[in-house]
């Protein structure tokens, strides 16, 4: 139960949600760009503009700002329906300024667009949504009802309907491309996290196994001495007791359980002590052994096969994202195979690799040159273990900060089966400073 509690999942939705500290540092941005703009207008260019309204608007911004800045802590993030209705608001406080100053004859009506792309780099899909077509429908408003453009007096300036229309097309396509092309890269993004985050959660797990026989040895240690004072006062009732009839046999039994502890601990410290340096070590093809052996019960056969050999066999330090990520990519060509799945080796004066082949029907062509990518799935239909391709991404992230480089391809078209080909530098396996997740040097 503490391994599941220290590897629990992350609020990933919680730190993915807008922070409110944001949003108010942006529209103090924007208060302070509209006085400005106001008060260039109105007194540097003279033109008859509603100052005292435009200023009453700006002044309904800052308030809200304030609001929510003594209301909230500055790390607050905020739920998707409060940042939407604070959007909402910004939306609206815009056009109530584009109405007094000219609609979208106004150049700075292309501004409408600021509050949907926010929107769709944070908030979901409806959300956003819901937003963009609230300002589209501000947009159409404006064209036909506004304040007229300020301008120099005694010559108002009349826009032909042509350029109002053009504007307002600018504003709407703008509005649809902007938003989703800011959704669309917030969305990998948050994907992107994600999956790393799973990765990291991953490799802690492994970590935490590998170090598992240290923990045994600490608990040998701790429980050495009370284990040694059980036996001495067994060793005491047996000398009072001698042959009594009825605790006589009670009290072997305990004596020589007590021994049994004894030499289960001392195994266990044996095991840490004296051979942590060999346990720590894996040869190659030891290696191969221990991420095929667990996907050998599934009616799957998995054949190994020994390719060309140059050189003494390469013996690494015990990698748990190697194992992991190995192992990974042979349970899923053990998925996918129809009868078997080969699993070879090979290693000479430049490279170590290790390549696994499957007969299944192969990698989608469309998708083969994005195998790897974060929650994408190398499996179709309704085939059984069908999942997300997350953990495909997790075993390359792992392999690749080992050192690797990964090659995934169909053994001669598709159907014919999927072959997957890591291979290191040996270079990399001779110098352990190159990555700090090398593998392995020579033995």
């Amino acid at each position: 139960m503490a391994m599941i509690n220290v590897l629990r999942s992350p609020d990933f939705q919680q730190s993915q949600r807008l922070r409110l500290n944001t949003l108010i540092r942006l529209r103090w941005l924007a208060i302070v760009g509209q006085s400005l703009t106001v008060l260039v207008v109105a007194y540097g260019l003279k033109f008859p503009l509603p100052v005292s309204l435009c200023f009453a608007l700006i002044a309904c911004s800052a308030w809200m700002n304030l609001f929510l800045a003594f209301r909230f802590p500055a790390a607050h993030r905020l739920t998707p329906l409060a940042a939407f209705g604070i959007l909402v608001f910004d939306s609206l406080q815009l056009a109530g300024l584009l109405y007094m100053t000219g609609g979208l004859t106004n150049p700075f009506s292309l501004l409408m667009t600021v509050p949907v792309v926010i929107s769709a780099t944070s908030l979901p899909l409806r959300l956003t949504a819901i937003l963009g077509g609230l300002v589209m429908s501000a947009a159409t408003f404006l064209v036909f009802i506004h304040l007229p453009l300020p301008w120099y007096e005694g010559a108002p300036l009349a826009m032909p309907f042509i350029y109002v229309a053009g504007m307002w097309m600018a504003v709407l396509s703008s509005i649809a491309f902007t938003a989703m092309y800011a959704f669309r890269v917030a969305a990998e993004a948050r994907l992107l996290a994600n999956a790393l985050a799973a990765t990291e959660l991953v490799l802690q797990r492994e970590q935490h196994l590998s170090a598992l026989d240290g923990l045994a040895a600490a608990a040998a240690h701790e429980l050495g001495t009370p284990l040694a004072t059980i036996t001495l006062v067994v060793k005491e009732m047996e000398k009072a007791l001698g042959n009594d009839p009825k605790y006589g046999e009670d009290v072997k039994l305990l004596r020589s359980q007590s021994e049994r502890c004894r030499e289960i601990l001392k195994r266990l410290t044996s095991l840490s002590s004296e051979g942590e340096a060999h346990l720590s070590r894996l040869p190659l093809t030891s290696l191969v052994e221990e991420v095929t052996a667990p996907h050998r019960d599934f009616g799957i056969s998995i054949k190994l096969r020994p390719g060309e050999r140059i050189g003494p066999e390469p013996v690494g330090r015990r990698n748990p994202g190697v194992i992991y990520g190995l192992g990974n990519l042979v349970e899923n060509a053990v998925d996918f195979a129809r009868k078997s799945v080969t699993v070879s080796w090979s290693w000479d004066e430049a490279t170590v690799t290790f390549s696994i082949i499957d007969d299944g029907p192969g990698f989608p062509a469309e998708i083969i040159d994005r195998i790897g990518e974060p929650y994408m799935s190398t499996r179709q239909g309704n085939e059984a273990g069908g999942g997300l391709g997350l953990g495909l991404f997790i075993a390359k992230t792992l392999l690749e900060r080992s050192g690797a480089t990964l090659d995934f391809r169909n053994s001669s078209g598709l159907g014919e089966g999927a072959v997957v080909q890591i291979s290191w530098p040996r270079s990399v396996f001779l110098n352990p400073e190159v990555t700090s997740a090398s593998m392995f040097d020579t033995a």
